[in-house]
């Protein structure tokens, strides 16, 4: 057998295996050392492959994708510094628990460490960012080496996939020629045998005594449910149960899906985190218990207020991950949160009087101060834009959601809709870097689909805009302009005028119609609500990608957001007083 030919019959075993495993989509960054595994995907009469000319852009477009999907995505680069670009998106991955398979193509072992062109040391280049690392074999078209390929095709998707999710790589050495066999096809070749694995999942469960005892813990107490985060399907329906049977409000993070799930209930509570802003309202309500599903949200004020907690705290984390910023957890539970919230709504429970329609009270008029203060002006503050954004979104639409200041606007304005609107973030890393790319992978499987973003977090993440140039792909995105770094007119920065705008502020003073004109967006630049309004009801009807930039005024946005905790403020101390 040919050198070729071995290489073929050796990838081919390895990608077959994968997309039996589950693979559907790939993203493959160009590159020559990876040529025969790019060649042998774009064959591949299933798999679906997008091709991205940069890594870093790349890394983010598939973590999108998965995301979204809930599938396994496999990334593809070539030797040296390709590889390390996709270094801010495996540790995303890994951190959000996102399913990756990163495959880089790599110089044979006799061409390491002996200053070869474009090779670096490629082994563990993600370091503990993976759940697993494989340095592959040389090709070898033996009839044991091509199981060693099938096997591992097999078991990489299955380590991504097993609790908790996360990214994996595989590094293959690979000899010249690069140029593998497609004629015949080695996909569609009759009379050859193909037994593929078959990988069945199971979900951890709690003993029925376990179970017990954690249900008459909970029984009549006053309670909260936190619920972070989500990565599962069709939980909020279950989480809503479970809050009625105990009797306890949910304080709901944005991107847990409850506040978008297709049906408002009252025992949600969505103003949780202007709520706890207030001394009064942590004094005057104090849980017994607290439970929390998900990740930690991202409301400060609600850690701050838990690390003051002495309180029993359940953690349902499944998998090994053990997510407790605050460090207050007193039960760390490891099982399938679906399996827990059937049994939680099948049992039986004493319910705390006047304690979660206290929270029902309190979140309401908090509400209505937050309604009250959006009707404010013509002019368009930072707040104001995630209040007109969640009255336009289109039922069944997904919002890819920026870190910094966009996710913690939205947390403060996104109140209960009736919509069904699917939230995404990358709220792993929490980096401002690969938004765009994300967003745009994800709008590959959710239509319509919209990303709220600030100005900064853009410019990082221009590059990315070429996959929808390429790909025709729809997507709004609304970019909050202050010009520059406006989290940090927010924190104890802003008190060091000297050198703030210098080292925080930050301002680019750019004009993001040029970006638009290079990739054939379309744009509009707004200062005015009604304009707005208008842009996002024109967006909804218009194909491919619309830029919509919205100016503000950092110093004035810090004074709007101040006006409205000290409005809630009043009100909150006003209700606890009656």
């Amino acid at each position: 057998m040919s050198h070729q030919a071995t290489m073929t019959a050796y990838l081919s075993a390895f990608i077959e295996e994968l997309i039996q495993a589950g693979v559907k989509e790939a993203v493959i960054s160009p590159g020559s050392r990876s040529t025969p595994i790019a060649l042998l995907m774009a064959e591949h009469p299933t798999l679906k492959i997008h091709v991205d000319v940069d890594e870093r852009s790349a890394g983010f477009f598939a973590l999108g994708i998965a995301k979204a999907s809930k599938n396994p995505v496999v990334l593809l680069c070539t030797s040296g510094t390709a590889a390390a670009n996709y270094f801010p998106a495996v540790a995303e991955a890994n951190l959000s628990q996102i399913p990756l398979i990163v495959l880089t193509a790599d110089r044979p072992h006799e061409l390491r460490n002996v200053g070869a062109p474009q090779a670096m040391d490629q082994i563990e280049l993600f370091g503990n960012h993976v759940k697993d690392m494989v340095d592959m074999a040389i090709p070898e078209g033996t009839n044991e080496m091509l199981r060693y390929a099938k096997w591992h095709g097999s078991r990489s998707v299955d380590i991504a996939l097993k609790t908790p999710r996360g990214p994996v790589h595989l590094n293959f050495p690979l000899r010249e020629p690069l140029t593998p066999i497609l004629d015949p096809s080695p996909f569609t070749q009759t009379g050859q045998k193909k037994h593929h694995v078959r990988i069945y999942y199971t979900h951890e469960v709690l003993e029925q005594s376990a179970l017990d005892k954690m249900f008459q813990d909970c029984s009549g107490k006053k309670g909260v449910i936190i619920a972070g985060p989500l990565d599962k399907k069709n939980l909020e329906g279950k989480l809503v149960l479970a809050a009625q049977k105990l009797g306890w409000p949910i304080l709901a993070d944005p991107l847990s899906g409850l506040r978008s799930y297709g049906e408002k209930d009252q025992v949600v509570i969505d103003q949780y985190d202007a709520l706890l802003k207030n001394e009064a309202f942590q004094t005057a309500i104090e849980p017994e218990m607290v439970v929390r599903f998900g990740a930690m949200p991202v409301s400060k004020s609600l850690k701050i207020w838990l690390e003051s907690l002495d309180v029993r705290t359940f953690v349902v984390d499944p998998g090994a991950a053990w997510r407790d910023p605050v460090k207050g957890v007193t039960d760390m539970i490891h099982c399938d949160e679906r399996f827990l919230l059937e049994e939680l709504t099948q049992a039986a429970f004493d319910v705390p009087e006047n304690w979660l329609s206290v929270w029902q009270k309190l979140n309401k008029s908090a509400q209505n101060v937050l309604s009250s203060h959006m009707k404010e002006g013509d002019l368009l503050e930072e707040g104001q834009i995630v209040s007109v954004l969640r009255e336009h979104l289109p039922d069944q639409s997904g919002l890819f959601i920026g870190n910094s200041m966009p996710i913690r606007d939205v947390d403060t304005y996104f109140m209960q809709t009736d919509k069904r609107v699917k939230m995404l973030a990358n709220r792993g890393a929490n980096g401002i870097d690969g938004v765009v790319s994300a967003a745009l992978g994800a709008s590959t499987v959710l239509q319509p689909m919209y990303l709220l973003i600030g100005d900064l977090s853009f410019y990082h993440d221009m590059n990315g805009l070429l996959m929808a140039k390429k790909y025709r792909l729809n997507l709004t995105i609304i970019v909050v302009n202050n010009d520059g770094g406006g989290i940090f007119s927010f924190l104890p920065q802003a008190g060091t005028p000297k050198y703030f705008e210098s080292l925080f502020g930050t301002s680019t003073n750019l004009d993001f119609s040029h970006a638009a004109a290079l990739y054939d967006a379309g744009y509009e630049k707004i200062t005015r609500l009604n304009d707005l309004e208008d842009a996002l009801d024109k967006a909804a009807f218009r194909k491919g990608l619309n830029i919509i930039e919205v100016r503000t005024n950092r110093h004035e946005n810090v004074a709007h957001h101040q006006a409205l905790w000290e409005k809630m403020a009043k009100q909150v101390e006003r209700d606890l007083t009656k």
